[in-house]
């Protein structure tokens, strides 16, 4: 089965799985659970730089010029397996607030399940964290780093949220 997603989203289609297998189930109930989360999970990161997009071949040389000139961060989400571009922004504070409005449009106040992740930004990914568990209610929070190919094709200082809702 193909996730669909990257980072902590594909990690919490993973956990719904493992979950559902631990109850002992059949194995089309394990993927039933793992497909029902694929479906549900969204992610959105606010990148600090265009440039290590532009080195992994996913913008094209022009753009990553002129991101870098006019200091552009790119929020990046993805869709059917596809990273797609979802917004530009100045700062990394307005794209963490733009990822934040993001959320909130999507879950309000219900429960969520939700990741915060990082490319060798620990500091604002625990600022970050603070505010997503003083604002949103979580049923579970992770904090994690992304893996280094993720922190090559992103760059440092990459922020993300991966989250889905409860039933």
């Amino acid at each position: 089965m193909d996730s669909l997603a990257v980072t902590a989203a594909e990690g919490f289609v993973a956990l719904a799985a493992a979950r559902t297998a631990a109850d002992g189930v059949s194995l089309s109930a394990v993927i039933a659970a793992a497909e029902k989360i694929r479906d549900r999970v969204n992610f959105l990161a606010v990148l600090d730089t265009v440039r290590y997009v532009y080195r992994s071949g996913r913008v094209p040389k022009i753009a990553a010029q002129v991101g870098s000139m006019l200091n552009i961060r790119p929020i990046l989400t993805t869709s059917s397996g596809v990273l797609r571009f979802k917004g530009a922004v100045r700062s990394r504070e307005h794209g963490i607030e733009r990822m934040l409005d993001m959320v909130r449009d999507k879950v309000g106040q219900k429960p969520v399940h939700m990741a915060v992740m990082h490319a060798y930004a620990p500091d604002a990914a625990e600022q970050l964290m603070a505010k997503v568990s003083a604002e949103f209610n979580c049923v579970e929070l992770w904090l994690t780093e992304f893996s280094p190919l993720m922190g090559y094709a992103c760059g440092t200082g990459t922020l993300a949220l991966a989250f889905y809702m409860e039933d």
